[in-house]
């Protein structure tokens, strides 16, 4: 699978200028999407199912026109928002039995295994008679990534899947979509949490006011952060200072005042050391030093 966007943009009727003359070329596996709010994830992740129509530039999927073959790409394609609804009188089988059904499984043999593998893939099976509008927070974000991916989708796209669950069921589906990305299967991940990204994602693209600002493997932007992550012992009044100077990434009381990681190009007269970086530091690190975006 391949996905090709080429010189993307969408304007909103307000001016809104959501996304900027985007180039981006996608292919198989896991392919996260990072970016602060306002950034154009949205906006390109409704373009990409084809709940909206860009402004100009086009997006190719194997070859088809994602306005084209609007139909063809739907039947592709896998999606769960980031806000996610269901019928307040079905049931979680019925649910997505009835996912299914929209998917294009017409038998109901059929269906009614695929029903049962994919409860069983997202811990649902036990609940799957409950009222889906009764089931938790975190087991109503599971059932809507099993309607995500009931019928074995080409493209999945999934925005913020990981909100409300707690570590154990975020492993559990982060596990699941890395069985699923050896296929022949694109997933994009669109997510505030940079760990879903490093731990699942061989590719990534970073948005800032609707432009590609980095596009790569996460170790490439992790290995722009080198020598730059610093862990400070600080006073008191040190760490006030150090809070007002620089992007401060955690801070742990110590007996002695306080244990700050932080991220700069040198930290002059304060005491530190440089700490390997991770992804989430050379996030802050690429916003705040390449894009001035820190806030």
């Amino acid at each position: 699978m391949n996905i090709k966007i080429e010189n993307l943009s969408k304007i909103y009727g307000n001016g809104n200028h959501a996304v900027k003359n985007l180039n981006l070329n996608i292919e198989n596996g896991m392919f996260g999407l990072l970016g602060p709010n306002g950034a154009g994830k949205s906006s390109l992740m409704r373009i990409l199912v084809t709940l909206m129509k860009p402004s100009s530039g086009s997006i190719k999927v194997n070859e088809l026109d994602i306005i084209k073959d609007r139909k063809e790409i739907r039947s592709m394609l896998g999606y769960l928002p980031q806000d996610f609804r269901f019928f307040s009188s079905l049931s979680t089988w019925e649910f997505l039995d009835y996912a299914a059904r929209l998917a294009g499984m017409k038998s109901g043999k059929e269906r009614r295994a695929a029903v049962d593998k994919m409860l069983e893939e997202v811990g649902l099976f036990e609940a799957r008679d409950r009222q889906a509008n009764k089931l938790s927070g975190g087991m109503k974000r599971r059932l809507g990534i099993a309607q995500a991916l009931i019928n074995n989708p080409k493209i999945i796209i999934v925005d913020e899947p990981t909100t409300g669950l707690d570590p154990e069921e975020r492993i559990r589906f982060r596990n699941l979509l890395s069985t699923i990305s050896t296929q022949d299967v694109i997933i994009i991940l669109s997510t505030h949490i940079v760990g879903d990204i490093s731990s699942t994602c061989t590719n990534m693209a970073l948005l800032n006011r609707g432009e590609l600002a980095y596009s790569g493997p996460p170790d490439d932007l992790v290995a722009q952060a080198e020598g730059k992550v610093w862990l400070v012992k600080a006073t008191e009044s040190e760490y006030m200072e150090i809070n007002e100077k620089y992007p401060v990434i955690s801070n742990v009381p110590t007996e002695e005042g306080w244990e700050i990681q932080l991220v700069a190009d040198s930290i002059n007269g304060y005491y530190g050391e440089n700490i390997s970086p991770n992804l989430e530091h050379a996030y802050v690190y690429f916003m705040e030093s390449k894009l001035q975006q820190w806030t």
